[in-house]
């Protein structure tokens, strides 16, 4: 069993349309190996993806927003942003356990479809 974590968005957030990331490794850091960051994703492929890899093995997913920042000023005012969120408000992210005799887990992207979604998202960050 497997654990998925990602930030919880509200309805019409933005980060939803920004490409993904998913981060995986070991449950626990016990098997000695680096984690592996793959995307990027539309946020429900790397969700489908993440579960469908984590669900029956000990692993950790992290799903996350990349955000595509064209310059150290960029990154720094970002930076300054989330300071600023984090000490007004919570944390937003959420921990779920993966098991596969849970909740229906929906099947994972096909290849052919991330694909179109990597031609989606290019087009949007060229825009």
């Amino acid at each position: 069993m497997g654990t998925l974590v990602t930030l919880h968005l509200p309805p019409g957030s933005p980060l939803a349309g920004l490409p993904w990331v998913v981060t995986i490794g070991s449950l626990g850091d016990q098997e000695g190996w680096d984690p592996l960051v793959c995307g990027p994703y539309e946020r429900e492929h790397a969700l489908a993806l993440a579960r469908a890899v984590v669900i029956d093995d000990d692993l950790m997913a992290v799903v996350e927003p990349m955000l595509a920042l064209d310059g150290v000023a960029a990154i720094r005012k970002e930076i300054e942003q989330v300071r600023a969120t984090a000490l007004d408000d919570g944390d937003d992210t959420v921990a779920e356990p993966i098991t596969s005799s849970g909740a229906a887990v929906g099947d994972p992207p096909e290849p052919a479809e991330v694909r179109a979604a990597w031609r989606r998202m290019a087009t949007r960050l060229a825009g």
